[in-house]
């Protein structure tokens, strides 16, 4: 589907007429000039379909009629990973015989002459000769929304943009958005929370089940729609939490990193980092974007290079002592950023949920009985059993995200490493997330060492709380 460009498909920038698909069908979704639009939207509710038509993907929708500019940018998960897998595609690391950086971020920034310093305020300016692979994800999406704004183009789509971000990074991509309403710029936002709903959006549109439940002045269904924030519904009915991976014997030292220290090149990520987790420490990591909270767990999982140059243990064992990837990553779920990133192989949603039983990205092995079973459960816990045999990389970010939890939790480690998990999540699959992890705290034999942003989601059971600050 392309958009049409004529002028006389409305009075709005922005106008569809009879949108349908199997997952969603509108009527009539129309923006006028001045209004910043929310569009709010559950993992199943369909929205994603919305977003396809409007980055102008084949989604197989039918709309009679579809007009909206063409110089209207969208910043996205999928664009994320998009760029993401271009970037590795062009790598001449082996090549070169040395790291190849890439794309450098200052190639994302165009000439935007508004009165914003858009890089001094996103905290970019240090890093604009650094490659676009080497940047943490928050860091990443903030270079993407930068690159959209400085285009030329005077049309923007946000997608959650406040997931991966920290709350300085907040409270500034909201001035720098305030500011370019006033200067003329047109803006949509697509949430899945309803606590996201900003103070400077002015209308909302509402879909849930597949159409509009309702749309309007955001004053007028703020009430409404937050009581959708509100569903505590649980995982795991009654199913026991199992360990696959041995019992633990109570109190055992899982992670010791000792003055701990990760580079990229000359760039250093952390340093002099002392951090102990025994059983039972559920440890939070905050900090401000780029201060190497992701660099902290790659390091801890062997994912990053410094793994070995540092004093690490892990269970017992001092890495590099002759344990094999394997042999640590059997004891180990893991969801990140990273991990999603990497997901772009062929495979469909069970075969990833199984794939957690042996710590692979595919499915090379052929699962037990048991294990098939209890793929099964996972499935019907995050509600997505309709969609086992669906390719994995044709549900939305959101419903992805749902999937890789599934694969980390489905063996129940002795360590959990959750690298903010929520993100791309709906209100009521975020709260299901919080609730179980409670459960998994009281009462299962996982450690959960768990990354986030977002100050609803420090939660009581966390015993440790590390705060990294910037070098």
């Amino acid at each position: 589907m392309r958009p049409d460009n004529s002028s006389s498909a409305g009075s709005g920038w922005l106008e569809i007429s009879n949108l349908h698909s199997p997952e969603l069908s509108v009527a009539q979704f129309s923006v006028r000039t001045g209004e910043i639009w929310c569009v709010l939207g559950q993992n199943d509710s369909g929205v994603s379909t919305l977003l396809s038509v409007l980055s102008r993907k084949d989604n197989g929708a039918s709309v009679t009629s579809a007009s909206f500019p063409e110089d209207l940018r969208l910043v996205s998960f999928s664009a994320q990973q998009q760029r993401y897998e271009y970037e590795l595609r062009n790598d001449d690391s082996d090549y070169l015989d040395r790291l190849d950086p890439g794309t450098l971020a200052r190639e994302f920034v165009g000439d935007y002459r508004g009165t914003l310093d858009l890089v001094g305020l996103f905290k970019l300016d240090h890093l604009l000769d650094t490659g676009y692979r080497q940047l943490s994800s928050g860091e990443s999406r903030k270079l993407l929304m930068v690159e959209a704004i400085t285009s030329g183009s005077r049309h923007l789509v946000f997608e959650n943009p406040y997931d991966g971000l920290d709350v300085l990074s907040v409270k500034e991509f909201n001035q720098i958005i305030e500011t370019l309403r006033d200067d003329g710029f047109n803006i949509i936002l697509f949430i899945s929370d309803p606590t996201d709903i900003p103070a400077w959006c002015t209308h909302l549109l509402w879909i849930e089940g597949g159409t509009i439940r309702d749309s309007g002045p955001v004053s007028q269904l703020r009430d409404r729609v937050m009581q959708t924030a509100d569903d505590h519904t649980s995982w795991f009915h009654g199913e026991p939490l199992k360990p696959t991976t041995g019992e633990p014997s109570g109190g055992d030292e899982l992670v010791r990193l000792v003055q701990g220290s990760a580079s990229y090149g000359s760039r250093i990520i952390f340093q002099q980092l002392d951090l102990v987790i025994r059983e039972g420490d559920h440890t939070l990591i905050t900090g401000p974007n780029g201060v190497g909270k992701s660099t902290l767990l790659s390091v801890i999982t062997g994912d990053h290079h410094s793994c070995y140059s540092n004093e690490l243990y892990l269970f017992g064992r001092k890495r590099g002592s002759g344990e094999s990837i394997w042999q640590i990553k059997e004891q180990m779920g893991i969801v990140s950023p990273a991990l999603h990133r990497n997901h772009y192989i062929p495979g469909n949603v069970r075969q990833v949920i199984l794939s957690g039983f042996f710590d692979s990205i595919g499915l090379y092995q052929k699962p037990t009985r048991a294990q098939y079973e209890h793929a099964s459960i996972w499935l019907s816990n995050i509600r997505l059993e309709d969609q086992a045999a669906t390719p994995f990389r044709r549900l939305s970010f959101g419903l992805q995200r749902l999937a890789l939890i599934a694969r980390a939790m489905v063996k129940m480690p002795r360590l959990l490493i959750l690298d903010e998990p929520t993100q791309g999540l709906d209100a009521p699959n975020r709260q299901r997330l919080l609730h179980f992890l409670e459960t998994v705290a009281a009462t299962a034999p996982s450690t959960i060492l768990y990354v986030s942003h977002r100050q609803d989601e420090y939660q009581s059971f966390f015993t440790q709380h590390v705060e990294m600050k910037m070098q």
